[in-house]
Parts: structure tokens; sequence; C-alpha cells
């Protein structure tokens, strides 16, 4: 299991697996032909279906424009690789049109990707986790008598706090600027946003609401700056972004806790969401929104709980019901946008996640359905669902948005 940086990825929206994963990817394949005039890029399946929505061809026509070279996008929304449902082929040309080179890349989800072959993904993190389910990490956190962000620090390099950090300030700075902004949101949906009003309405409600309703503004603010393509950390994706930032910016504010205490939160969340990666998936076009928002709610959950003094056990717990009571949910934005139904599941999820740490801190942590288990039916859930239930703007609210 990789560094816990690889779900906390800092950059633009909106979307992880369709904006920034293809943008690196073109990178990627840029840099290992310079000579080349040409290119072409193919996308498929989700990759395609709600690429236009998701800004997949502007930004992989951005990296190439830089260079000075030109690249044709083609869509196969029909055609699913047998590896991932977001895939994308690029070529590189000589003068007459003919394939130089060819490289099929994979959005997994999160930013990450994958080859079905070792060719140019050589720079990929190694494994630092040998524990992988979050049974055994329990236990061995039990043995040792040390809480999960100190299982992180023991496996993890010295400079993940550094990093910790940047990803905290930047989760920060997407609230105040989420909140600041009040623009309709871009797209042909002509979205208005929300998270301003939430702030200015909650303020004026009793602290018992106050601190809900800051919490839904908190995550529409993140949320609306990711639509907008604005600068993010994904948590553990551009789509479920506004989760974390929200439960900890409200936590903080409201009880105190210090920026050490935010970053070791950062740390036991940031592990939750490197099982389910491990073990299913925290790609919509996969597993559908269960493995973004679902996933988003079971790390804030967890870092709630922590923050609020849970046992491991009690952790475990408040993560496992975060993800279960997001299990079967469809990943259907509406015309393929992050917006429709994506911006208010962040703040819903948000505000469940705080539900559940209260729930598990009012238990001894013990439960009859163990986070991993929870993990291995929502994987089997994601693959039982149907394809236009997954990212591909096909079935659910995208279809009868206009009905």
């Amino acid at each position: 299991m990789k560094s816990i940086k690889e779900i906390y990825r800092i950059g633009h929206g909106p979307s992880s697996s369709h904006t920034m994963a293809p943008a690196r990817a073109s990178e990627i394949f840029l840099s290992q032909h310079t000579d080349a005039n040409a290119f072409r890029a193919t996308l498929y399946g989700s990759l395609a279906a709600t690429g236009k929505g998701h800004l997949t061809d502007v930004a992989v026509i951005d990296v190439f424009r830089q260079a000075d070279r030109q690249i044709d996008i083609v869509w196969e929304p029909q055609t699913f690789l047998p590896l991932h449902p977001n895939a994308v082929k690029f070529e590189a040309l000589n003068d007459e049109g003919r394939t130089l080179d060819e490289w099929t890349a994979y959005s997994v989800g999160g930013g990450a990707l994958k080859e079905e072959t070792p060719k140019y993904l050589h720079e990929e993190s190694p494994d630092i986790y040998d524990l992988t389910r979050m049974t055994d990490i329990l236990d061995y956190c039990d043995r040792q008598g040390m809480n999960f962000w100190e299982y992180v620090k023991e496996r993890e390099q010295p400079d993940l706090w550094d990093y910790l950090g940047e990803v905290w300030q930047t989760m920060c700075g997407a609230i105040r600027q989420g909140l600041s902004d009040e623009e309709v949101l871009p797209g042909v949906l002509h979205l208005k946003r929300k998270a301003a009003k939430f702030f200015v309405r909650s303020n004026s409600m009793t602290p018992s609401l106050q601190a809900k309703g800051v919490t839904f503004a908190y995550a529409l603010a993140v949320a609306e700056v990711n639509a907008s393509g604005g600068k993010i950390v994904t948590a553990p994706t551009c789509g479920s972004c506004g989760v974390m930032p929200a439960v900890l910016f409200q936590i903080q504010e409201k009880h105190h806790f210090t920026d050490t205490q935010i970053l070791r939160a950062l740390a036991t969340a940031g592990l939750f969401g490197n099982v389910v990666k491990e073990n299913a998936s925290i790609s919509g076009a996969e597993v559908g929104c269960q493995g973004e928002v679902g996933v988003a709610c079971a790390m804030a959950s967890a870092a709630a709980n922590q923050l609020f003094g849970g046992s491991i056990a009690q952790i475990e717990y408040a993560a496992e019901m975060g993800l279960e009571h997001h299990l079967g949910m469809t990943c259907d934005p509406v015309c393929g946008l992050v917006q429709i139904p994506c911006i208010e599941r962040n703040a819903y999820a948000a505000v469940r996640a705080m539900d559940s740490c209260l729930y598990s801190a009012l238990t001894d942590g013990r439960h009859s359905v163990s986070f991993d288990k929870v993990v291995k039916v929502m994987k089997q859930t994601g693959h039982d669902l149907p394809s236009v239930y997954k990212e591909t703007a096909q079935g659910g609210l995208a279809q009868h948005y206009h009905s």
C-alpha cells in the first residue's frame, strides 16, 4: 500500500480522474516523444462519456498546446477497456499520420494512473505499508499501544508532515475562496453558488443549528471551487473534496484544536482512504459515488472521532458507519459536470460524518460489521451497478433531470 500522499493530491478541479490524471498522463507521454509534432488521444468508456463536462479534452489539449504540439481527441464512450472504465490511448504520429508509438493509461481514481504492462510509469511511488486491511492495522496498533496516526508516522517519510501542512493550508484556502465567490458556476447548468449565502444565514441561527449550517457552507465552498476548476485537495477525489475540509475546519474553529492535531487527524483519515483504495476503489467510474463521497465521509468520520478523543476501536467504527451508510450510491452527474448532485452530496456527507463520529463516541467501539467487510461489500456493490450509474451521465438523475 502506497503513501497517503497518493490520497491527498493538490491540484485543480473539477475531476481527479477526468482532469488531473489525464493531464498528468499527457505530460508523461509528451516527455517521451518531444520530437513528434502530432498526437492523437482516444478517450474510452466513462472517461469519454463525461469527458466534455469534466474538461478532459481541455486538460489534455492544454498540455500539448503549452509544448506547441497539436493533438486530436477521439471520443469512444461505448468502448470499455478491460482494466478500468477510464482509459486513454495516446499515439505519437509521423508527418503522414502513421503511429510511431502508442501508450494506454488508465485513470483509476483520485488522480492515480495505471498501465497494463510497465512502460512509462516508473516514477510511481513504492509500497510502504505491509498491512493493507484495517482489521490487521487495528490489531497491530492495539498491541503496540499506538494510535493510527502513529502507525502512519512509523511507515511514512518524515517529510509527510510538511506535505500534510501544505494540504491543510490548501483546504483552508479553498474554503475561504469558496465563501468569497458568488458568481454563477461555469457550464450549461448555470448553477448558482450557495456557500456564501449558507454561511451568512447560518450565523443567524441558534448555536446547535449554526454548527451544522456552517459545515454545510464550508463543504459547499470547497465543492464549488472544485466545480469552477479552482485549487483543491483530493480527499480522496476532486468530486468529494469538500467533505474533509468542512468537518476539520468547523471542528478546529469551534474547539480550537492545534494544526498539529489536525495534521494527525489527516494522517488517520488518509490511512482509511488508502485501505479502500487498495482493497476496492475510489473511482466513481468503477464503483459509483460510494467510492468517492462515501469514502470521504468515512475519512472525515475517523478524523473527527480521533480529534474528540476516540479510541482506535471507536475511530474504526465511525469510519465504518460513514462508508456503510453510503453503500449503493450511484455516480450520475447531470450533463457530466461535477455539480449536480455532487456539490450537495459533499455538504450532506460532511454532516453525516459528524453524526457517525457522535454515534461511535457514545459506544465502546464494539460493533458487528468491520470496516474491511464494508469495503468488500462496497467493491461488490459497485461492480454489480449497471454502467449507466457509474459516471457516464446516462442514468439516474442525469437521465431524468430535464424530464
